[in-house]
């Protein structure tokens, strides 16, 4: 049986990851530095453990006897997180560096690591009909500040032990995963997650209005998490050498994004436009032609079809904290 480390398990990517893979049989050590109640999935048949992966101990311990490990694992959020916290992004670095010399000392078959979009040069996404972004548009180097340079450093580490000792490591860059089971509030949150919550909440409020972050021009495209776990598989199982991108190519404004959301919850709010906050860059997409090369594949949920699933969870989640709140209140005032 197959010995696959996943770290960042408590994570929503990592925690899915690990649903995914424990359905085709394998043998998972699932690793987080979150306290289990705090993991989004804890699977009961799983190797489980709490541990701080920035230290090199750590990494040998969870790392001996594993066959593949997924790099999951990183210190992340939203926007407004990576932009105010560009020290903690990139110690991360510390994360990858150390398990890759546990995977090269304990002979590791095949290494995954999640790199991201934003290591892309900026230059290239500072107007929002943006060209989509081809993976040599990385260099000459100018990524986002902290969490982009993190994750560029980090692909170079994984090119030059492949080069160097002989580890069979892939490097996938993420753009904007989303989906039921997700980070939807604390400042973590990407924007589908947020926009979601922020119209059921003015739903269900009465208080029919909504602020987005920037003007609402700014294009992206958003990856529904079905496609990223197939897309980890596959390029981990492949023979694509350098990092590509997984993400998905329809783009959408963020005027747009709260179109979708608002016509799947019936309703139409007043939007206010707040310039001061964290907004990232003007566009981004993903060019997709060499997935399609090298994996005859694509990312191919439809954003409206991601959203409707992940809006349904959020609801859900969302009533049963009002419920829960309405319980705790009425206890108290007994």
């Amino acid at each position: 049986m197959l010995k696959i480390l996943v770290t960042g398990a408590g994570g929503f990517i990592g925690g899915q990851l690990v649903k995914y893979l424990e359905q085709q049989g394998t043998e998972i050590r699932a690793v987080d530095r979150k306290p289990f109640e705090a993991w989004y999935y804890r699977s009961s048949g799983a190797d489980n453990r709490v541990c701080d992966l920035q230290h090199l101990e750590s990494c040998r311990e969870v790392t001996l006897g594993m066959d593949e490990v997924y790099n999951l694992a990183a210190d992340m959020g939203g926007m407004g997180f990576i932009e105010n916290n560009r020290a903690l992004c990139m110690l991360s670095v510390l994360i990858n560096t150390h398990l890759l010399m546990a995977a090269k000392k304990f002979g590791v078959e095949r290494f995954f690591y999640s790199s991201s979009a934003c290591v892309y040069a900026a230059d290239k996404q500072t107007s929002a009909d943006v060209i989509p972004l081809k993976e040599a548009d990385a260099y000459p180097a100018m990524p986002e500040d902290g969490y982009g340079w993190e994750k560029l450093f980090s692909e170079r580490m994984c090119r030059h032990f492949r080069e160097d000792f002989g580890i069979t490591t892939r490097v996938a860059r993420f753009h904007n995963v989303y989906g039921p089971h997700g980070t939807y509030d604390g400042g973590r949150e990407k924007a589908p997650a947020a926009i979601c919550r922020k119209v059921i909440s003015a739903k269900m409020s009465g208080k029919h209005e909504i602020e987005i972050w920037g003007d609402g021009h700014q294009t992206r495209s958003f990856m529904y998490i079905d496609d990223c776990l197939k897309g980890i598989e596959s390029i981990l199982a492949s023979d694509i050498l350098e990092p590509i991108n997984l993400g998905s190519s329809e783009i959408v404004t963020i005027n747009g994004l709260v179109d979708i959301v608002e016509d799947i919850a019936g309703i139409k709010l007043k939007r206010s436009y707040n310039l001061k906050a964290p907004k990232g860059v003007n566009g981004r997409n993903s060019d997709n032609t060499l997935i399609k090369k090298y994996l005859g594949w694509e990312p191919n949920i439809r954003l409206r079809d991601g959203l409707e699933k992940t809006y349904a969870w959020l609801y859900d989640q969302y009533m049963a904290r009002e419920e829960n709140s309405v319980t705790f209140a009425a206890h108290i005032n007994r």
